[in-house]
């Protein structure tokens, strides 16, 4: 197998990105004054982002912002996802919950992949998530039906709430009004990639 550099590796990824974004949205939409706008504003957010024990966040954060309005979007994109994603970290372990104690304890509020999705994306077997779900039935998390108890709940609900914590930086950075208006924007991008099939129907739930 050739081995490929790095850079033609990341060359192509933006080409995907480019190819997906063109397809979900149309070409209208990724030229239009709103994309770059939103691009604009998602970028002067990165600004506030810090890399201290955010991994993730810095490696991204090393490479170039890309030319295009539809492109550099989707760069900010990622890094305030993976700035957050980061802090998230922190606060899973600090909950000393395991990777698939994560994912069992998300699914179980419905707001995340179901059981099927998580473990045909994550490489978790059946298996480790009923060993999971038995470790969490033993912290008192989970209850016999699969559904979180109260003291599950509560906690799920302090990890956001640390996450939030950790992750406000850029947002107050932005500021109340801008953040209105780029949250404005992604729901429209959103709602049209949704529109195109860009994901699943039976993506999200606990079943």
């Amino acid at each position: 197998m050739a081995h490929r550099r790095p850079e033609d590796v990341l060359a192509a990824r933006l080409r995907a990105v480019d190819t997906t974004l063109r397809r979900l949205l149309g070409d209208e939409a990724v030229a239009s004054p709103e994309m770059a706008e939103a691009a604009r504003l998602a970028l002067r957010a990165t600004e506030a982002c810090s890399p201290s024990g955010r991994p993730l966040y810095a490696a991204h954060a090393a490479l170039a912002v890309p030319d295009e309005p539809h492109l550099a979007y989707w760069h900010a994109a990622t890094l305030l996802r993976e700035h957050r994603g980061d802090g998230h970290l922190a606060a899973l372990l600090d909950a000393e919950l395991d990777p698939v104690e994560a994912l069992v304890s998300h699914t179980a509020t419905g707001k995340s992949m179901t059981p099927t999705w998580n473990l045909n994306t994550r490489g978790w077997t059946r298996d480790d998530w009923d060993a999971a779900v038995e470790r969490l039935r033993g912290r008192g998390l989970v209850a016999a039906d699969g559904e979180l108890t109260e003291s599950g709940v509560a906690l799920r609900k302090a990890i956001e709430e640390r996450t939030d914590r950790l992750d406000r930086a850029p947002y107050e950075h932005l500021g109340a009004a801008d953040v209105e208006r780029l949250t404005e924007l992604g729901t429209v991008f959103a709602g049209a990639a949704l529109q195109a099939g860009a994901f699943p129907a039976d993506l999200l739930g606990k079943a």
